[in-house]
């Protein structure tokens, strides 16, 4: 599972890792909260959306995007916020929380750290077989998460790593 926090519109992204290296989508979508909400309901709202998300689909392994840096104090306090809020939820289950720097995501995605989330989104399709049209970025976003983990997973280096299926 691959979240892409935000606090507004949090991204998530569930998907199979079979022992062929293959993947396939087994949901995605966002937890969205309405610009009338305040932070803290906001931040109770994406605990437990994701405790909920856990309990439905029992993951493996959770992948989140690392942290955010941003010329803007403000942002990047709202954005520690909401990833706080989603690590919570996690810290809550035994298992494996891997992050990713977003540009790391977008390199195993696209071969580029700098790819924009149109790019990310179409190679997502590609990888996943899936029809993304309908999807919004941030769980396309969260998808790229759960790929690039799984991609992770079965690469070679995963042993020396300390990653396993």
């Amino acid at each position: 599972m691959g979240v892409d926090t935000s606090l507004r519109s949090t991204g998530y992204g569930v998907v199979d890792l079979f022992a062929d290296g293959s993947m396939n989508v087994i949901d995605c979508g966002i937890i969205k909260n309405k610009a009338k909400l305040s932070q803290l309901d906001c931040l109770k709202r994406l605990h437990l959306a994701v405790t909920q998300l856990l309990d439905l689909y029992k993951p493996d392994h959770i992948s989140i995007e690392g942290t955010f840096y941003s010329k803007f104090a403000k942002t990047a306090m709202i954005l520690g916020m909401a990833r706080g809020s989603v690590l919570s939820a996690l810290a809550g289950t035994e298992l494996p929380v891997w992050e990713y720097a977003p540009k790391r995501a977008k390199q195993a995605i696209t071969g580029s750290g700098n790819s924009s989330k149109e790019q990310v989104a179409t190679m997502i399709a590609g990888i996943l077989k899936a029809d993304i049209s309908q999807i919004n970025d941030d769980a396309t976003d969260a998808l790229a998460l759960a790929v690039c983990h799984g991609q992770a997973l079965i690469s070679p280096l995963s042993n020396k790593m300390g990653l396993k299926l």
